[in-house]
C-alpha cells in the first residue's frame, strides 16, 4: 500500500476510535440513570406536587416551573437574536465594528453560566427590582442563550448563496423583500435548529436560576411571572447534594435526571424533525 493510503486509513482509524469511546461513555451514563431512576419515574411522580421537603411526592411543578422559564427565554432570545444575525448579516457593513461586535458575541458564548446568573442578580433583581421570580430567571437564560442564538443565525444566513439576494435585487425588489422572500425561506431551518439546541441547553442550566428565582422545595404552581418557581436542574442539584436525607431521595434524584434528560433529548429531537421538514418543503 503507498504510504498516502496508510496514512488515510490510521486517519479513519483513529477518528473512529474516538467516536467509539464517546459513544461508549455516553452509553455507560444513560444506562446508570436509566438503571437507577426507571423505577422512579412513575404517573404520580410526574402529576404530583412533591412532599415532606421532597422526600415524597413528585416534580409536576419543577416541570411546569422548567417550561415556563424555557418559555420566557425563547421570547426574549429569538426574535432578538435573530433580528440580530439579520442586521449582521445583511445590513451591517464589513468594518471594524462589525468585527469587533462578532468578536464580542463569540467571546460571551464562552462566558460561564455563573457570570450570567450574577449579572441577571444586578440587572434583573436589583436594579430593575423585579425579584427572585420567573421573569429574572427566564431574562437572565435569555440574555445567556441570544449569543448562541446570533451566531447559529448569522451561519445560517451566510450559508444561504449570495446568487439567490443578487438575482433578487437585480429585478428590482428592495433590501427586505429580497430578504423574506429569498434568503430567510432557505436560513430558516438552520436558525431554528441551532436556536431550539440553544434553549435545550438553558433548560438544563443551574447556576443563572439559582440567584434569580428558583427554589426547591414549593408545593404550588406559579402564579404568575413575579412569582418563584421549581425548575428540574436546580431541583437535581439540591437533591444531589444538599438534601438532608440524601441517600433516601437518591432514587427521586435519579427520576429527575432521567426526566431532564428526557427533555433535552425532546428538544433536539424536535430540532432534528424542524429542520428535516422544512428542508423537505422547500425541495417540493
Amino acid at each position: 500500500m503507498k504510504k498516502k493510503n496508510i496514512e488515510e486509513l490510521l486517519g479513519f482509524l483513529l477518528l473512529r476510535l474516538c467516536m467509539a469511546v464517546i459513544v461508549v461513555i455516553l452509553c455507560v451514563i444513560f444506562y446508570d440513570i436509566v438503571s437507577k431512576g426507571i423505577g422512579s419515574v412513575t404517573w404520580e411522580f410526574l402529576t404530583s406536587m412533591p412532599k415532606n421537603g421532597m422526600t415524597a411526592g413528585g416534580i409536576f411543578p419543577a416541570i411546569v416551573g422548567t417550561f415556563l422559564v424555557t418559555v420566557i427565554t425563547a421570547l426574549l432570545a429569538v426574535p432578538l437574536g435573530m433580528g440580530c444575525a439579520i442586521y449582521l448579516n445583511e445590513y451591517a457593513s464589513d468594518n471594524m465594528v462589525t468585527r469587533l461586535i462578532r468578536l464580542s458575541i463569540r467571546n460571551l458564548s464562552g462566558v460561564p453560566s455563573i457570570v450570567y446568573g450574577l449579572f441577571g442578580v444586578v440587572l434583573f433583581v436589583q436594579f430593575m427590582h423585579l425579584g427572585t421570580c420567573l421573569l429574572s430567571a427566564g431574562g437572565t437564560l435569555g440574555l445567556m442563550t441570544l449569543p448562541w442564538t446570533i451566531t447559529a443565525s448569522e451561519e445560517a444566513l451566510k450559508n444561504v448563496p449570495r446568487s439567490y439576494s443578487e438575482g433578487s435585487l437585480a429585478l428590482g425588489a428592495t433590501k427586505w423583500q429580497t430578504i423574506k422572500t429569498n434568503v430567510l425561506p432557505y436560513a430558516v431551518p438552520g436558525m431554528l435548529t441551532g436556536t431550539i439546541l440553544g434553549l435545550a441547553r438553558a433548560a438544563g442550566e443551574t447556576a443563572p436560576i439559582l440567584f434569580t428565582g428558583a427554589a426547591f422545595f414549593l408545593p404550588f404552581l406559579p402564579e404568575n411571572v413575579f412569582s418563584q418557581f421549581m425548575a428540574l436542574p436546580y431541583h437535581l442539584y439540591v437533591m444531589s447534594t444538599q438534601h438532608h436525607a440524601i441517600v433516601k431521595v437518591r432514587p427521586l434524584a435519579y427520576g429527575t435526571a432521567l426526566v431532564l434528560i428526557a427533555l433535552v433529548f425532546a428538544m433536539n429531537f424536535l430540532a432534528i424533525v424542524l429542520r428535516y421538514q422544512l428542508r423537505k418543503t422547500k425541495k417540493e
